[in-house]
């Protein structure tokens, strides 16, 4: 029986996918087809200097291959730039946003990272300076100047920031659910707020533990032995989502899985709190001496 929930994966096209990614994918993709419900495609290539269509186009085949379907069409960030300038113009018009010209290194010379994580919060140096020209800003409530600052909607470039876009673009798709990693979870706050201005219904939010490298670091498009373009070359796409499911709890060893299999084991409850070491020796192993595959 279909339910109401919707989620979704929405991936920046500026590489070929990693593990990491893949995992988030399947998780997202798992905790909405698992209750039923839908799970859309939305690409993020509003930066164009560092987004490239061939990347995503790469990124929607890396899918297809896995067995991770979306439904309906995707959705390109690029092409909604007149929704997010109407959204900006709303905000104006409640007098919430004013210009900025601060440089990061301002800002590095001028605050103190936040306790929690490190992140520089914006000390309100443009709020009364009525610039007309920088970044724009949005003013938040006394309750979240000392956590998040006045955050940028849109960058000096005329390019929109990932806070604006991805609350617009989830909530105009009609998403309930959002599964991401647990680095993006200090954005919640600050996306909340715009869910409560704009008048919105906010998602359900979801934060997975990340796959990290053997030095504790989050997996990237820079770990190329754990790129897609490198693990099609040498794995079934059930030899891969098999892999995750055991990484991530899912299974209690390893075997290969298609994703479907893995539908009546998902439970959030399984899923550990804890980053996931990996390397690609680890991956190779696991499957090489588990599936008897020839690609060991």
């Amino acid at each position: 029986m279909e339910t109401d929930i919707t989620g979704r994966f929405a991936p920046s096209p500026t590489g070929r996918m990693h593990l990491g990614n893949v995992m988030c994918a399947l998780l997202s993709w798992l905790d909405a087809k698992s209750q039923g419900g839908r799970w859309l495609l939305r690409i993020e290539d509003i930066d164009t200097q560092r987004c490239k269509r061939e990347y995503a186009l790469q990124l929607m085949d890396d899918l297809q291959w896995l067995g991770l379907m979306w439904d309906d069409n995707a959705v390109w960030q690029s092409e909604r730039g007149d929704i997010y300038q109407q959204h900006l113009d709303y905000l104006t018009s409640l007098g919430l946003t004013y210009h900025c010209n601060c440089t990061r290194n301002d800002l590095l010379a001028s605050s103190a990272p936040h306790e929690a994580d490190g992140r520089i919060v914006y000390p309100g140096t443009c709020r009364d300076k009525g610039l007309r020209e920088g970044a724009v800003r949005i003013r938040v409530p006394k309750e979240l100047e000392a956590t998040n600052g006045d955050f940028i909607v849109q960058r000096r470039d005329g390019t929109w920031a990932y806070q604006l876009a991805v609350v617009i673009d989830d909530a105009l798709m009609g998403i309930n659910r959002v599964v991401r990693g647990r680095d993006l979870k200090t954005s919640v706050p600050q996306q909340e707020f715009l869910y409560d201005v704009f008048g919105f219904r906010k998602p359900e939010f979801r934060h997975h533990p990340l796959l990290c490298n053997m030095a504790g670091l989050r997996l990237c498009k820079r770990d190329r032995s754990l790129d897609m373009g490198i693990l099609r070359k040498k794995y079934l796409p059930e030899e891969i989502i098999g892999y995750l499911a055991y990484k991530t709890g899912l299974t209690r060893e390893y075997r290969a899985a298609g994703a479907k299999e893995l539908l009546n084991a998902f439970s959030w409850s399984r899923i550990p709190e804890d980053d996931i070491m990996i390397n690609a020796d680890c991956l190779h192993a696991s499957v090489g001496q588990s599936s008897g595959n020839p690609s060991s």
